[in-house]
């Protein structure tokens, strides 16, 4: 079977929030979700899984119109600092030198093993429930990386930034054995280069 993991659009800044932040999509973001819907209708879904997360939802929302299936929400998909109270873009994160060298160095200590077993759990469920056939899912840069780590043997790292709305594609042999065929492709957003934010 065959997975299109696509992360979600760009979000909103948001800070001090109890409870957890959980932006919505920004204009820019909403157009990011549009394309990528385009993009996706040309080919056969048998299914959508989402991020229970404001940001993925809104994601999905085209590609669930646009193909005529409703997501399944998946609470397993949700990014690994969904009860922060902050979420900055990775790309504002980068313009501040000490506030981007603060962030390596906690993005480096930090244990996500249970975070990365659990999205791989939940990719294995969807996989088996779904032999044979073409699912969407969309999630967060964090959870790609999990699913991609898992497969390229890289144990617990985020190794890489999978931009807005990138597509990542996966497959699952019938004995369980997955592969990658690509990452981060952005193909949909090439005609319109100010939505491709880094």
């Amino acid at each position: 079977m065959e997975l299109i993991v696509i992360r979600h659009a760009r979000p909103e800044r948001l800070e001090g929030i109890k409870g957890g932040a959980d932006p919505a999509l920004t204009a820019v973001g909403h157009r990011q979700s549009e394309l990528v819907a385009d993009w996706v209708r040309a080919e056969h879904l048998d299914a959508i899984y989402v991020s229970p997360m404001a940001r993925a939802r809104q994601t999905s929302q085209p590609i669930e119109e646009a193909m005529g299936i409703a997501a399944v929400v998946e609470p397993r998909i949700r990014e690994y600092d969904a009860t922060s109270s902050h979420y900055i873009p990775i790309e504002e994160v980068k313009q501040d030198k000490e506030a981007w060298k603060r962030w390596i160095a906690r993005d480096e200590a930090a244990d996500r093993s249970e975070f990365f077993a659990m999205v791989n759990e939940a990719f294995g469920e969807i996989a088996a429930r779904h032999r044979g056939q073409r699912v969407a899912v969309v999630c967060h840069g964090g959870v790609i990386n999990a699913v991609a780590s898992g497969i390229l043997g890289l144990g617990h790292r985020i190794f890489f930034n999978p931009h807005y709305t990138s597509i990542n594609r996966m497959m699952v042999a019938s004995s369980g054995e997955r592969s990658i065929v690509s990452l981060n492709d952005i193909g949909h957003l090439h005609a319109f280069p100010d939505l491709i934010l880094h």
